[in-house]
């Protein structure tokens, strides 16, 4: 596929996402963060029932983005009873759609101290516990609800050195729950995020259902960081202080297009030169009128155009103050770097590409109160971080999702999150092969087995498949991967 074939990047906005059609489909989020997950599921029509997030600064944006009806439960997961949990929801053992969680993964992560600090409690977001047993939580929650299907993520250093006994007890603990299960290595880049971003993704189906664990496809595309963010290469800073924002194909003496100062503490950057791609009439109307619609109906996508087109939009791009990086020895040392290259003084430390995906955001690239002087992936073209609002888009969510706190605070909700696109992808084949088997078969759900025991060794009769490194990625796509949904792009 060409890159005038590839579709317009966008992420549906919240209204858009709040007046998808729905499937029918329940699933409970654990360990839900500020809500990349939730946000996946309610792109492909899934009624997320219940959450529970214990970091409160995590629970707070969950909460000013939740669906109506959602209950968000902000105690420790050990100390909920699953069984509670399905009473207060009218439901019993056996008739939830999906479990999902995402278990902290500081623990894993190849960026961190791994098992250095298995064992110990210490400091994670704006909490102290210990995180290294979380998922044996979550398998609990599992064998106690019996869901027809589970998805749970974690990153790829799970499957990584010594960590990989935990991967094969928690493997084994999903199977004894009765669960045919699977667990393949997924990249974003391939699954329509503009962020290289590896994490495994463990899907199971029960038994009784006699399916099979179904994963998205791989895109024969990427998005790139200009995909993105349109406007990149338009604006610029002259050495008095005066902000521009000038087209590239503009002459001399022709006038650039504006850029205003914002508050104190920021600059606010008026885009011009991008132009409006409309999608279908109908389909708008069918929004405008507030009735349900899917996600995969064409949207009106902004992209980059140079000014040319008469059709124009005029947007603030927000840019904060603690982006800044000139003062901190990364950013003397950024200088040196050109999009897409790496720095050999600061492994970390990355100049995103122009035309690629980003590096990964991990959470702590933000920064913390004092500064920002921590190394991680850098602007494409500018001395800076990406501001919340560009790194939004990197991060595949809606320009319009609510986030509060400070600028680290709000890096790390997203650093920390699922793409919401990512998981619209594996959600969306999650509800198909569940659909399929309800229309297969009504036999009523097996009785829950009880309390699960944390790590767990029991063989069941499940099927269980080891990760698929290559799985929802490729070096060099050859465009022959087949697709079930369009792609979204920015609205």
């Amino acid at each position: 596929m060409t890159e005038a074939q590839k579709p317009p990047y966008r992420v549906p906005p919240m209204a858009e996402i709040a007046a998808v059609r729905p499937n029918g489909l329940k699933v409970i989020s654990t360990f839900a963060g500020c809500g990349g997950s939730s946000l996946g599921y309610r792109m492909a029509g899934f009624k997320v029932v219940w959450a529970s997030e214990f970091v409160d600064a995590a629970r707070k944006v969950y909460e000013e983005n939740a669906a109506p009806g959602t209950i968000v439960d902000g105690r420790d997961i050990r100390e909920v009873d699953p069984l509670d949990v399905l009473r207060l929801l009218k439901m019993k053992p056996g008739e939830l759609d999906v479990l999902d969680g995402s278990p902290p993964c500081a623990s894993f992560s190849t960026a961190g101290k791994r098992e250095q600090h298995w064992g110990e409690e210490k400091k994670y977001s704006d909490k102290v516990q210990r995180t290294d047993d979380l998922f044996f939580e979550y398998v609990r929650f599992l064998k106690a609800m019996q869901p027809r299907a589970f998805v749970a993520e974690n990153v790829s250093g799970l499957v990584k050195g010594t960590a990989k006994g935990y991967f094969l007890q928690i493997l084994a603990a999903m199977k004894a729950c009765g669960y045919r299960v699977e667990a393949r290595l997924l990249d974003a880049q391939w699954l329509g995020v503009p962020q290289a971003r590896q994490r495994i993704i463990f899907q199971g189906v029960r038994a009784d259902l006699d399916i099979e664990p179904s994963f998205p496809a791989p895109l024969p595309y990427r998005y790139s960081v200009r995909d993105a963010l349109p406007w990149i290469g338009r604006t610029s800073f002259s050495t008095g202080g005066q902000k521009q924002a000038r087209d590239p194909d503009l002459g001399p003496d022709d006038p650039a297009h504006s850029i205003t100062a914002g508050a104190k503490n920021a600059t606010h950057h008026l885009v011009e030169d991008v132009r409006i791609v409309p999608g279908d009439r109908g389909n708008r109307r069918r929004r405008e009128s507030g009735k349900a619609h899917a996600l995969d109906e064409p949207l009106t996508a902004v992209m980059a155009d140079g000014g040319r087109n008469t059709n124009r939009a005029q947007f603030m791009v927000h840019v904060e103050a603690e982006t800044d990086i000139s003062r901190f020895a990364i950013g003397r040392e950024s200088d040196r770097l050109s999009p897409g290259q790496q720095s050999d003084k600061y492994f970390s430390l990355v100049r995103a590409p122009l035309d690629g995906p980003s590096p990964t955001v991990t959470a702590a690239g933000g920064g913390h109160e004092s500064g920002n002087s921590i190394a991680s992936v850098i602007h494409p073209t500018e001395k800076r971080k990406f501001s919340i609002a560009e790194l939004k888009r990197i991060c595949a969510f809606p320009d319009d999702f609510a986030l509060s706190g400070s600028y680290a605070q709000q890096w790390e909700r997203l650093g920390r999150a699922v793409p919401p696109l990512m998981m619209f992808a594996i959600a969306k084949e999650v509800s198909a092969a569940l659909l399929r088997a309800r229309t297969r078969s009504s036999a009523p759900a097996p009785r829950s087995p009880g309390r699960s025991t944390t790590g767990s060794r029991r063989t069941g009769a499940g099927k269980t498949r080891t990760p698929r490194p290559n799985a929802g990625q490729r070096s060099s796509p050859d465009g022959s991967a087949r697709t079930r949904r369009r792609p979204i792009g920015p609205g």
